[in-house]
């Protein structure tokens, strides 16, 4: 349970990341933003895969 709160929290963090650079025109904000929201969201597809499997498998 852990590590899908880890990875919601990782991004949200992206998504305040990109907004902070959107609203000060920083561009690598932006950009480090989008990574870290599809870092958490490809994290959370992963877990969501071992979950149908434990499923599967009871």
């Amino acid at each position: 349970m852990t590590e899908k709160f880890d990875n919601k929290a990782e991004e949200l963090k992206g998504k305040a990341k990109e907004a902070t650079g959107k609203a000060t025109g920083n561009e690598q904000w932006q950009a480090e933003g989008k990574a870290e929201q599809a870092k958490g969201a490809m994290k959370q597809a992963g877990e969501k895969v071992k979950d149908a499997f434990k499923n599967v498998k009871d």
